[in-house]
């Protein structure tokens, strides 16, 4: 395997060639990197990990560009999140079997529509079933939603709505939905797949475990590794 850097983008090349492409877009360069580290001289697929920047919209862009100029297999949308307490702690991975934008909508004296509800667009992407449960056997990682989110969670109250309005949620982050447009608009496979780094909630800096979110971001996809060489859509 050789690993290139090049203008923010880290790819990872096999020795010899391989059918499998993947495309993993992360909003930081820490982020970015902590992925990059999983993946080894062992490795049998091409992996492209790039910092696509913060929020859904800069997310979309950057995976599009990427998309534009190669081939790929399958996307992935990755990095480090906040989860919903008690069931996805600090520390822990979550893969998005649904990928959910929360707040693309409209407010109403009723509460929130979303953007379906009044008659356009899209909120939710599905990744590959099958390749969700393979990873999750492979990495122990929860299953459930990972909400996209343009302004991060910070009280009780805005986590209680959320959870009333997504109760399958298990994380929210701020660029999955905007990857998997990006990856829809090109035909393509999407994943989701985010560490653990704090609560969502009130926001309390001391609460934040962002260097092990990271470590196990990186061991994470090296679980993931193997089935990510085998995998094809059907």
């Amino acid at each position: 395997m050789v690993l290139q850097v090049q203008e923010g983008l880290l790819t990872t090349s096999p020795s010899t060639p391989s059918s499998v492409r993947i495309l993993v877009a992360t909003a930081v360069p820490a982020e970015r990197d902590a992925v990059a580290r999983a993946f080894t001289s062992d490795t049998l697929c091409t992996v492209d990990v790039i910092a696509a920047g913060v929020g859904p919209a800069a997310a979309a862009a950057a995976t599009a560009i990427a998309l534009a100029g190669a081939s790929y297999d399958l996307v992935v949308s990755a990095g480090i999140a906040g989860g919903f307490q008690p069931e996805a702690p600090v520390g822990s991975l979550v893969i998005a079997d649904e990928i959910t934008v929360a707040d693309l909508g409209a407010e109403t004296p009723d509460g929130f529509v979303p953007v379906t509800e009044l008659g356009f667009g899209a909120v939710t992407h599905r990744p590959p079933s099958a390749l969700v449960r393979d990873l999750a056997a492979a990495t122990g990682a929860r299953t459930g939603a990972v909400l996209t989110v343009s302004t991060v969670t910070g009280t009780a109250a805005r986590a209680t709505e959320l959870r009333a309005r997504h109760p399958r949620a298990l994380a929210e982050a701020m660029e999955g939905f905007g990857v998997a447009e990006a990856a829809a608009a090109h035909g393509i496979p999407v994943l989701e797949l985010r560490a653990v780094s704090n609560p969502v909630g009130p926001r309390d800096r001391t609460a934040w475990r962002i260097g092990d979110a990271l470590a196990a971001l990186t061991e994470g996809f090296g679980k993931c590794a193997p089935v990510l060489e085998s995998w094809r859509q059907v």
